[in-house]
């Protein structure tokens, strides 16, 4: 029995999906085809039709583009399904039927795949179409969009070809009808019947010209070819760009469904129309009825924002038994899906048809207020709404709004105009008018304002490189809002008082006069829809009470700790507003550089040789130290906070250049010699590996026992300011139980003489001393390592590295081959960014395990940046570590995934 390919919607027979039910359909449905599916099902007023599988698309790639045997047959078998159903034929000269041909992949990319609309028309079809609808008008206004959708789409001719023969026709033929002077606009709705007729024939010669050969006049041909072109427009280079930016895998989209659907008309006079809607605001998450609609319009006109749409409470007052039937669809689609819902429609001479429903892409702060609303209205419980959380919603509540501290008069000198307020947020850059100057801009390291008059698919990789989007066309439901929402980029459209001229690199404010030229600056506010010339400083926005909510939320259900990297009480002090619970990594040679005095005192102790010069330099040290600890301690209030000792090679810390070396050569009374010499002592050919972290500390123990001192100085400072303390101290690099056995005690003996010295014991100040775990051999050692520690951090940034024998600072030059799936495609994910967890992961959880066979209460952490990753939280958590620790931004993303996994773990 040959693979089914094709599955029929809308009939009350129900399809037979291979023994699976509907709800587990939407890998091979594709996202549109579920939901048109599923609409039907529940009673919806769908128009019928069929969608042909993604896994026909698969096939269709894996044979060479070329379809899969039967395809065509079983397309056949539901067009004649469906051709039964509705009492017409595919391209009938008295009462054809017509469908739209659209794209339909698992994930949602929208506007990044094709669409075919009006399919079935021919020129025997269209005066059928136009004798039965007795309105000839729309019969060839319908024509004519088939004929360009037709030839740039599915043959992949010039659309602006098309678009300058349409315009050039409509200028000199219906602009002359109406006595309208040379470049004065003329809408297409003005174009009479007659008109439409005539176009209709030039553009047919232009399809010729370019493509070579007939506009095809077989419906059945047609229908394949639009198909085909959709299955194409899969790797087409926006849709792999988009992907890319959405880091959706090529292997979990698998490919687009191709949606075969009776057509509705909402060009057929000012009783049609059509319209996308959102169940609640897209941009705010606020409970009410969102969206745009078009009188006398196809669903294209809407999406691609040609027309300045209007919003959908003027549907209302022009046919309210047609706005009631939405709210109605409306509320039955979130008691279905529980869920904020996009959908298409389509109002034919007052009856309305649903096209399309879809997860609605929001902002962050409508996906917090969503997500906490839906739980208050009984609709979904907290874990749900836990589980819908992303990484990038928390990351994109931090971007950026216009400082409200600037003056009103300075707001108001550098307004230039006001848009329609797309997506929330602010954004200030450069402004330059085409994708590929804006990515290029982007490379340069410019931030990025892309100014279109609309955009297009073509457009996503400048989207991409853009801090803000502003068009002149289009309305909250446009491309550029659709796409710049997902992506949380700060997007104002609609702005009809802009002038843009692409061939002059610029664009006038009319009215004003006021132009803006590529590359000078202007800031969006895409809360307002406001835009200023001039660069406008922006400060972090303020969270909404809802991501408050949902993260309390978060902390009940968490079942491990979640601390931060941080270096300066500044740092400790952001993490623990973002919901850190202690310090899991200080790194304490970053507060070497803080001053010039604390550079000279360690590079005095580096070029030392004698250990009593060194000492001496060290005792500079310790005051600059202690003052720091003492900062951290006091910052993080009794949480602990752990500190690595120094870790990188001395080299890192000396001068390079002969004119840096003469100059602390003469600094500290030294012959520049013995500076060069000594700097090129420090040398190594692979510094990673070489005399660092540990081994420092085995060679020269005077580092290891000031830093020590200074510590648990801090500690006896701030205990005595009446503030809890918990230090915990971490060698780093140790490769064998007998360096942690040296260095552990050393690092215990001078602890407990200076709490000796100050009245205290350790129950007094619990401190800890343990290792960070990020050589193999630790890992694969680590019952052994623990006899000598009290707890376990696993550092798996360097554990990548001695792992998968990769140098983070170098594999960046081919290891994006090693993620590209349509090169190597070794990696699902950057292993510095994503924990290896079939590798790597192995060695922490064989190291977890040995440690706990020695100390079952080891304390187990992880200070990488993995540590904020959603996947390698969670496999954290399942491992059973006690705690995850990142840089502090993450922190919250950290808390989401703990959440998560204890979850998935119920």
């Amino acid at each position: 029995m040959s693979e089914k390919y094709v599955y029929f919607f809308g009939d009350k027979t129900p399809e037979d999906y291979q023994g699976k039910e509907l709800s587990e359909m939407k890998p091979i449905l594709g996202g549109k085809g579920q939901g048109l599916a599923q609409m039907g099902v529940n009673g919806l007023p769908v128009p019928p039709g069929f969608t042909v599988s993604t896994q026909a698309c698969k096939s269709y790639y894996e044979n060479g583009q070329a379809f899969p045997a039967n395809l065509e047959a079983q397309v056949e078998e539901k067009l004649a399904q469906l051709e039964a159903l509705q009492g017409q034929k595919l391209g009938d000269a008295s009462d054809p039927l017509l469908i739209s041909v659209r794209s339909g992949a698992v994930v949602s990319m929208p506007g990044m795949m094709e669409t075919i609309l009006n399919l079935g028309l021919t020129d025997e079809a269209v005066k059928g179409l136009a004798a039965k609808t007795n309105n000839p008008r729309f019969a060839y206004d319908s024509y004519r969009r088939f004929i360009q959708m037709f030839g740039s789409t599915a043959m992949g001719l010039s659309k602006e070809e098309f678009e300058g023969e349409f315009e050039r026709f409509k200028e000199e033929k219906t602009g002359g009808r109406l006595g309208r002077a040379h470049g004065e606009e003329v809408e297409d709705t003005e174009m009479n019947a007659e008109e439409l007729e005539g176009v209709c024939e030039v553009l047919k010669t232009k399809f010729k010209e370019l493509a070579g050969e007939e506009f095809p006049q077989n419906p059945k041909v047609q229908l394949m070819t639009a198909i085909k072109a959709v299955f194409n427009s899969w790797m087409a280079d926006k849709a792999i760009t988009y992907r890319a930016v959405e880091k959706i895998s090529e292997k979990a989209a698998i490919g687009t469904a191709v949606n075969c659907q009776t057509m509705v008309f909402g060009n057929m006079g000012e009783t049609s129309g059509s319209g996308v809607a959102f169940t609640r605001d897209p941009s705010t998450g606020e409970n009410i009825f969102y969206g745009d609609y078009l009188f006398n319009a196809q669903g294209e006109d809407v999406v691609a924002g040609i027309r300045t749409p209007v919003k959908l409470e003027d549907l209302q007052e022009q046919d309210e038994s047609v706005y009631n039937q939405l709210m109605d669809v409306r509320s039955s689609l979130e008691k279905h899906y529980k869920d904020m819902q996009d959908t298409e429609f389509t109002v034919q001479e007052g009856k309305l048809y649903m096209l399309q429903t879809r997860r609605g892409k929001r902002t962050p702060i409508a996906t917090f207020r969503i997500a906490v609303e839906m739980v208050e209205e009984g609709l979904i419980s907290k874990e749900e709404a836990i589980s819908r959380i992303e990484p990038e919603d928390i990351e994109r509540l931090f971007y950026p709004e216009i400082d409200p501290s600037i003056p009103v008069a300075t707001r108001n000198d550098n307004y230039l105009t006001t848009g329609i307020n797309a997506v929330p947020g602010a954004a200030a850059g450069q402004v330059y008018f085409n994708a590929a100057d804006a990515e290029a801009a982007n490379e340069r390291g410019e931030r990025v304002i892309l100014v279109r008059k609309e955009t297009s698919p073509e457009d996503v990789g400048g989207m991409a490189a853009s801090k803000g989007i502003l068009t002149q066309t289009g309305g909250k439901t446009s491309h550029a809002a659709v796409v710049a929402r997902g992506w949380a980029k700060c997007c104002i459209v609609g702005c009809d008082s802009l002038d843009i001229s692409y061939d002059n690199d610029q664009l006038t404010i009319k009215g004003t006069g006021a132009v803006v030229k590529a590359g000078e600056f202007i800031t969006l506010d895409g809360s307002t829809g406001e835009v200023f010339k001039g660069d406008l400083p922006l400060i972090d926005p303020t969270m909404p009470a809802e991501y408050e909510t949902l993260m309390n939320w978060v902390d009940e259900v968490r079942e491990i700790n979640v601390r931060t990297n941080a270096d300066t009480p500044e740092d400790a002090a952001k993490a623990i507003s973002m919901g850190a619970e202690g310090i899991g990594l200080c790194r304490t040679e970053h507060m070497f550089f803080e001053t010039q005095e604390r550079i000279d005192a360690i590079q005095e102790m580096i070029l030392a040789e004698v250990e009593s010069v060194r000492r001496d330099a060290l005792a500079k040290l310790l005051p600059f130290q202690r003052g720091d600890f003492a900062g951290l301690f006091k910052a993080m209030d009794g949480r602990p906070v752990t500190i690595r000792l120094i870790d990188p090679p001395l080299h890192e810390f000396v001068p390079h250049s002969e004119e840096a070396q003469k100059r602390l050569a003469e600094k500290i009374s030294v012959p520049f010699e013995t500076v060069k010499n000594r700097v090129d002592s420090l040398h190594e050919f692979n510094p990673m590996l070489g005399h660092r972290g540990c081994r420092l500390a085995i060679t020269y123990p005077e580092i290891l026992e000031m830093q020590v001192q200074a510590i648990m100085e801090a500690a006896v400072e701030v205990k005595k300011g009446g503030q809890a303390v918990a230090p915990e101290i971490m060698i780093p690099l140790v490769m064998h139980k007998k360096e942690l056995s040296i260095l552990g005690g050393k690092a215990r003996e001078i602890a407990e003489k200076v709490l000796a010295d100050n009245g205290f014991t350790k129950e007094e100040i619990p401190y800890m001393v343990g290792t960070m775990i990020e050589i193999p051999r630790a890992a694969l050692t680590a019952d052994q390592v623990a006899e000598e520690a009290e707890f376990f951090s696993f550092g798996t940034n360097d554990l990548t590295q001695t792992c998968m024998g990769l140098s983070r600072d170098d594999a960046g030059r081919f290891l994006p081959d090693y993620v590209d799936e349509k090169k190597a495609g070794v990696f699902g994910a950057d292993p510095f960014q994503s924990l290896d967890q079939e590798g790597v992961g192995q060695l922490v959880e064989i190291g977890l395990q040995k440690g706990r066979s020695t100390k079952p209460n080891l304390k187990v952490g992880i200070c990488g940046e993995h540590g904020g990753e959603l996947n390698s939280v969670k496999f954290c958590v399942r491992i059973g570590m006690n705690y995850v620790s990142c840089s502090p931004y993450r922190v919250p993303i950290a808390r989401l995934a703990a959440a998560q996994a204890a979850i998935e773990a119920k």
